[in-house]
């Protein structure tokens, strides 16, 4: 005669050592970035909320968090993203400006949303206090 014993298995889940991602979502605050001028070059015409490609949650079909956005025209935007003038380095310093020039402009304005956070890496010295305001 053969037993046989069933036993009441679950899937073993895998645990995860890291936290979930909160992503950072305001479509005001994206309207209010497109509403700048370019943080890169100065021009006023087609300026974009152009989110980071270096971290911020960005993933596969993913946009990054929207406090991490710069205000790019289409012309510095495409250069940033896909452009081969400038190496990846460099294309990231010139996001990184843009970025900090349009969290600083919408700071000073007193425009930016007191719902979105300030990303700490981002802030100036001048405005380290007011973070969190």
């Amino acid at each position: 005669m053969i037993t046989v014993s069933i036993e009441n298995r679950q899937p073993k889940r895998s645990v995860s050592m890291f936290q979930k991602h909160q992503y950072v979502r305001s479509k005001k605050l994206l309207k209010l970035v497109a509403g700048l001028n370019c943080q890169a070059c100065g021009s006023g015409n087609m300026v974009q909320a152009a989110h980071t490609n270096w971290g911020g949650g960005k993933g596969r079909g993913v946009k990054a968090d929207d406090n991490l956005v710069a205000a790019l025209c289409l012309k510095c935007h495409y250069e940033i993203d896909q452009g081969r003038e400038l190496s990846k380095e460099e294309r990231q310093d010139k996001w990184q400006q843009a970025h900090i020039a349009t969290v600083a402009k919408l700071f000073n304005q007193g425009a930016w949303p007191v719902d979105v956070p300030i990303p700490t890496f981002t802030i100036e010295p001048q405005l380290s206090p007011l973070q969190g305001h």
